[in-house]
């Protein structure tokens, strides 16, 4: 893990040790803790402007718990969780997403340069022989 600032969200499926001015929120039967991660990261800026600006940086406990987030049935957050995962592996994995995105884009690449630089063909004309 990584130290953050006030207001920062992290996601961690592993056990870990928290400071005393972390905020760990354990997620019941019906919320995937992934969903609830990508949905307050969604709500980020909003944490931010409820960062008591001091010698210390401070985010309250109830400025995190007025926030208001739809829960949608387990399996339609299992949906989105996997949807924004591959985005997210797809945008920020130098493994994953790079190389694919430098596939595509040599496609791509590939694909216009076939349309500029086919051109249409002369009709073929007959040679004309000397009995013509």
């Amino acid at each position: 893990m990584s130290v953050g600032a006030a207001g920062d969200i992290a996601y961690s499926d592993r056990d870990f040790g928290a400071a005393d001015d972390v905020f760990v929120l354990n997620t019941p039967e019906n919320l995937s803790s992934k969903f609830l991660y990508y949905a307050l990261m969604n709500q980020q800026n909003k944490l931010y402007q409820q960062v008591r600006r001091a010698s210390i940086p401070r985010l309250s406990r109830e400025s995190v718990e007025r926030i208001k987030i739809p829960i949608p049935d387990l399996s339609e957050q299992q949906r989105i969780v996997a949807i924004l995962d591959k985005f997210d592996t797809l945008v920020n994995s130098l493994t994953e997403g790079l190389p694919k995105e430098i596939e595509l884009r040599q496609k791509q690449y590939e694909y216009y340069r076939g349309l500029l630089l086919d051109f249409p063909k002369p009709p073929r004309q007959s040679k004309k022989t000397k009995y013509d």
